[in-house]
């Protein structure tokens, strides 16, 4: 139902309809004209050609400073997407199972699924904050546990895996002799602090994105941090796949990293206000939310709500949001992507609230 709905916006945009996209975690920044000039200053040196697929070798030491590890443990790729589906099929094309807790990002289940994985969702609640039940996941893994993936911060509830936990959760992967894959692309914009799973040590993987804290959605470039042999077997998928990502993109990327924090923190506190001004209107209503503790989304709960439905009537309004049912089996929830203006959120959420009642 997530491109579902996102097709079927494009298309009510493309003939002429005013649609409050708040379906999308796109935001709505321009990328900082720093970063364009970059990537537009190594096209002009000639900064065109085929490179490296592992990455621009200043690009991962830079990272490798930032994590802690070798350059040899970074690998750039196309987004953080790619770097997603090249590792869980790495790890999952002899079989076995991965464990998800819910919610989950769409594209982890269809990802196991086109592998032939056996994918096993570990159910949270809003009613416990979105908590992960530690020994609910111990029920769940077994010697055939390849993987199991965690996004911290979540999308979509927008909530951070909070430090105790996650330690818990990284003593049962390393007893079981099970890999982490830890999808952090909100980490960096958070408003709470984050633990990294490499903050637990170097035996996990890390994927993260310069999609969203320096807005370069459309860039498509993003990279993993992983064991060194991992990190060989995904550059050989890289050189007969994508072969690498342009190096201009490269470019601007490590410009980027130079105006991490000043970046970081403006789009923080951006989605901050807005995230108190979506969270201020739906305390006025009857839906249920858990505050977020980082961009982009709130994860609201109606009631013997249809979200599907909810969404597609809504849709036809002028609002496109998206239904709780794309992250998992939460059909009374609807997720709302605070990345338009403060005016559209506003009018957006009323819309919302008068469909609501």
């Amino acid at each position: 139902m997530l491109y579902e709905i996102s097709e079927k916006t494009m298309k009510l945009v493309s003939e002429g309809k005013k649609v409050i996209k708040l379906n999308l975690g796109d935001p709505d920044q321009p990328t900082p004209n720093e970063i364009i000039e970059a990537a537009y200053e190594a096209m002009k040196q000639g900064k065109t050609k085929y490179s490296s697929s592992a990455g621009e070798k200043k690009l991962r030491e830079e990272l490798a400073n930032l994590h802690k590890v070798s350059a040899d443990n970074v690998v750039i790729s196309t987004g953080s997407k790619w770097a997603i589906f090249i590792l869980m099929y790495l790890l999952l094309k002899k079989g076995g199972n991965v464990v998800i807790p819910t919610l989950y990002w769409t594209a982890y289940e269809l990802t196991a699924k086109s592998l032939g994985a056996e994918t096993r969702f570990l159910r949270t609640e809003i009613d416990l904050e979105w908590k992960i039940d530690i020994e609910k996941l111990k029920d769940l893994v077994d010697r055939r546990t390849r993987l199991i993936i965690l996004n911290n911060p979540n999308n979509p509830t927008s909530k951070v895996i909070d430090e105790k936990t996650l330690d818990e959760i990284v003593q049962i992967a390393k007893d079981k002799g099970i890999t982490i894959l830890s999808d952090e692309v909100y980490s960096d914009i958070s408003f709470v602090e984050t633990k990294s799973v490499l903050d637990c040590g170097n035996d996990h993987i890390l994927v993260k994105s310069f999609s969203k804290t320096y807005a370069m959605t459309g860039w498509r470039v993003g990279y993993a941090v992983m064991g060194k042999g991992l990190a060989e077997k995904m550059v050989k998928l890289n050189q007969i796949t994508l072969t690498n990502v342009p190096v201009f993109i490269q470019e601007a990327a490590l410009k980027a990293l130079e105006l991490r924090e000043e970046i970081a923190n403006r789009i923080r506190e951006e989605y901050r206000r807005r995230a108190d001004l979506a969270c201020e209107i739906l305390s006025k209503t009857k839906v249920r939310f858990s505050k977020p503790d980082a961009p982009f989304h709130l994860f609201p709960k109606y009631e013997g709500l249809d979200s599907e439905r909810f969404a597609l009537d809504l849709l036809d309004e002028g609002v496109a949001i998206t239904p709780g049912t794309a992250f998992g089996e939460y059909r009374e929830h609807f997720r709302i992507a605070l990345t338009v203006s403060e005016e559209e959120i506003e009018l957006g959420l009323k819309k919302i609230c008068e469909a609501l009642k």
